[in-house]
């Protein structure tokens, strides 16, 4: 079995593999226009062992994962690992209010209703359930690798002073009071950077859990999001990234990873294949990356003979990741001689396919190059009731539009009735009190189905990624 490794999706640069806090390529920042991005490195024998699905996903899977071959390197053995995780993940429950696990395997439900609902005829639809992990959302799985990253540069004394530094996020809710949560079971001191309109309730929470709020106020005139401009203020000043967006810290992939190989684990398990398509909603994008990334894995470890189509939602309110696919996939089809792309996404996401593997790598290497004529934050002020995909820019951009490209995929944009029916009627076909947010990759799928998109058998995986009182906070 091969190490994992990491280098920047954008330059090449590989960190140290001592380095405790690989977090951010050197470059990043430099004002050079390339997307420096830390990634994952895999060599030609990947990791294959899975250690059972009633395990702790960060022990089912921590072979695949970057933080143990950080520790396996610093003279940590497997044992000891394990130990780490589990006192991890009792303290995450502690702060949890005491609940019975901070993390465990989440619920693989099918729903045949739902799925004859978006036009599938037998009923193919299956949704991972992340409603219930600690903090109500997916995005404490993230930082919990983080978090773990940081607690085995203290363990095998790595880190060094820098390490012990404040925490910050970025966030408009759920991202907020994961990393609250996770840092709170770190015994760190974290500041969130919140937005003006950030739910009260939530606000109530994190100081709860000690968590210092800087509420960061729009500017006119200035596009972009204030709390990341506040943000990265804070890690200029030697804070250490602790949000949700890849392009900030490279290792929040590595918690999201284990979703993506829960799902299709489960699935090959239930179902002796993997699905045709997964639908995944996307503001920063580090859950769809997650998703994109487990894919490629399987794929290079021989558990699947395809990709399935990748489809990343976003609203009609803001949708700066499929402006990007769209520039990509058009500069694809002028590299190839065709400079009249079809208006529609899915004409042209054919037509990319037929331009082949290396026409797609190569126009992925130049956008990689070329990040502002490709991401730039949404013009105007995003809107919608699923607040949380509304970053104005999709930080983890570049992995899934490879993830689309490749896959055969395309971006779908959904309107606020499409939104609301997903939240309403996934409410009441399953048990899970789902909110906008958690159920847009629910309103996508219903887009493909009306638009005839979607083959009548096929087997398609969706994800509710967060519940609250009101529904649209992530």
């Amino acid at each position: 079995m091969s190490e994992i490794g990491l280098v920047c999706s954008g330059c090449g640069h590989r960190p140290d593999p001592t380095d405790p806090l690989p977090f951010r390529c050197p470059s990043a920042g430099s004002g050079d226009d390339v997307d420096h991005v830390i990634a994952r490195l895999i060599g030609t024998d990947p990791p294959r062992t899975d250690h059972g699905q009633d395990a702790q996903p960060f022990l089912r899977f921590r072979e695949h994962l970057y933080p143990w071959h950080f520790a396996r390197r610093s003279g940590m053995d497997d044992g000891t690992f394990v130990a780490l995780v589990t006192e991890l993940d009792a303290r995450l429950a502690i702060a949890a209010d005491g609940a019975d696990h901070g993390i465990t395997a989440t619920p693989y439900l099918q729903s045949e209703e739902l799925g004859r609902a978006c036009g599938l005829a037998t009923g193919g639809l299956w949704i991972k359930d992340e409603t219930g992990n600690a903090g109500q959302s997916h995005k404490v799985r993230h930082l919990f690798g983080v978090g773990l990253q940081l607690l085995i540069a203290e363990q095998t004394g790595t880190g060094g002073p820098e390490s012990s530094a404040r925490l910050a996020v970025a966030s408009c809710g759920n991202a907020a009071l994961a990393a609250a949560l996770v840092a709170r079971a770190l015994g760190r001191e974290l500041d969130a950077f919140v937005p003006e309109d950030a739910d009260p309730g939530i606000l109530t929470r994190l100081e709860e859990l000690g968590t210092t709020i800087h509420v960061c106020a729009r500017r006119a005139g200035r596009a972009g999001d204030p709390c990341m401009d506040a943000y990265r203020a804070a890690l200029g000043a030697g804070s250490l990234p602790f949000s949700c967006q890849g392009s900030e810290n490279g290792l929040v992939i590595e918690g999201g990873l284990t979703l993506g190989f829960e799902l299709l684990a489960a699935h090959q398990a239930e179902q002796g294949r993997t699905p045709d398509r997964i639908v995944v909603q996307v503001g920063g994008g580090a859950l769809a990356s997650s998703c994109v990334q487990a894919c490629e894995e399987w794929l290079l470890t021989g558990r699947m003979d395809g990709w399935p189509r990748i489809h990343a939602v976003q609203t009609e309110g803001c949708h700066p990741l499929q402006r990007a696919w769209r520039r990509v996939a058009e500069e694809i089809l002028a590299k190839s001689g065709n400079h009249q792309p079809p208006e529609q996404d899915q004409e042209l996401a054919q037509r990319v396919g037929e331009a082949g593997v290396d026409a797609i790598q190569e126009g992925l290497g130049l956008a990689a190059r070329n990040r502002s004529a490709t991401m730039w934050p949404w013009e105007t002020t995003p809107s919608s009731m699923a607040s949380g995909i509304l970053d104005d820019e999709t930080y983890d951009w570049f992995a899934i539009v490879r993830g689309m490209l490749l896959s055969g995929g395309w971006p779908v944009i959904v309107s606020e009735a499409d939104v609301r029916w997903a939240r309403d009627r996934g409410r009441a076909a399953t048990s899970v009190h789902v909110g906008a947010t958690g159920a847009a990759g629910l309103a996508g799928l219903a887009v493909l189905g009306t638009r005839g998109a979607l083959g009548e058998d096929e087997h398609i995986a969706v994800l509710f990624t967060g519940r609250d009182a009101d529904g649209d906070r992530a």
